[in-house]
């Protein structure tokens, strides 16, 4: 015969959480080590622990057995956002890599934050949810059931981001740098009132709604010229003016002294004329100055060949 399981509330088992259930959890540490697979340190258990501060007190903290510190939050009832600023705030004081939240009830936007985390951070994050149940009249018993925990796939995806966030900060870092020597350069008049940026482009107002003065670098090039942009669905404008714009080439061009790029910017936010130069940041920093002064005098010719025809 195969006995029922009957649930049993918490509340009638260990009816004040911190005084009963994490003091039952302190003896009984072998339990929280099945589910979340790793081998804790049954004498390294400390309960209400303060953090270095002695602002906080943890639930419970425990050591593995290579000695790492694991923070344990408990929560009788539905997850709320208080534990979770709880959990994050004891692991970082703690200077834990592990945290372990035990709820009754984890709400969705929790068990998302707590994957996020796991994806986000180079510490482990798990997420269990407990029951109590009773199986043919025996004594209650505790079922504890892992929600979230850490892979080897999650921390794939954490290494990449963290790869990628390292090569933003060295982009964003390098673009900085030349749009501040940029900026410095005597030739550069037209835009040495502006602040360096870390994004990919540099730009002043021509004097003509809609249409600016701008620079753009990447890693191998340069360009200058003017971006018409009237707005957010003002594509018809936008070619308007390019249209007018683009009449007059061959005038343009003459007084610029070379070709220029023409991209009407058909189905996108903007319409772009301007000159493209090879060269950018990621070349060695000791040529940052001699394509810089290609690029200057290019701005420099195209706003003297375009500007009459703005005026008009």
């Amino acid at each position: 015969m195969i006995a029922k399981i009957e649930r049993i509330p918490l509340r009638e088992v260990w009816r004040h959480e911190a005084n009963n259930f994490t003091r039952w959890l302190e003896e009984n540490i072998d339990v929280l080590s099945k589910v979340i697979d790793r081998d804790i340190d049954i004498d390294s258990v400390e309960r209400e622990k303060k953090t270095a501060e002695s602002t906080f007190s943890v639930d419970l903290v425990v050591s593995d057995k290579d000695g790492s510190s694991i923070i344990i939050e408990n929560q009788l009832e539905k997850s709320d956002h208080d534990h979770l600023g709880k959990l994050i705030t004891y692991l970082t004081a703690m200077q834990a890599r592990t945290a372990v939240w035990i709820v009754a009830d984890p709400r969705p936007e929790h068990v998302k934050a707590m994957n996020w985390l796991n994806e986000s951070s180079n510490a482990d994050f798990y997420l269990l949810k407990i029951e109590t149940i009773r199986i043919g009249g025996s004594e209650p018993a505790l079922l504890p059931t892992l929600i979230v925990g850490p892979s080897e796939e999650v921390k794939s995806v954490a290494r990449s981001r963290q790869k990628m966030s390292e090569r933003d900060r060295e982009r964003y870092q390098k673009r900085y740098e030349w749009w501040s020597q940029l900026i410095e350069h005597p030739d550069a008049k037209e835009h040495g009132h502006l602040s360096p940026s870390k994004y990919s482009l540099l730009s002043r107002g021509s004097g003509v709604r809609g249409i600016s003065f701008m620079y753009t670098v990447s890693m191998g090039e340069s360009s200058a010229g003017i971006k018409i942009d009237f707005g957010k669905d003002m594509d018809r404008e936008n070619l308007r003016v390019f249209d007018r714009l683009h009449a007059k080439k061959d005038q343009i061009e003459k007084a610029f002294g070379d070709g220029l790029d023409w991209d009407r910017g058909e189905n996108k936010r903007a319409s772009w004329i301007g000159k493209t130069l090879s060269g950018g940041y990621n070349d060695p920093a000791e040529k940052w100055r001699a394509i810089q002064d290609d690029i200057t005098n290019a701005m420099n010719r195209f706003i003297r060949a375009v500007r009459p025809h703005l005026k008009k």
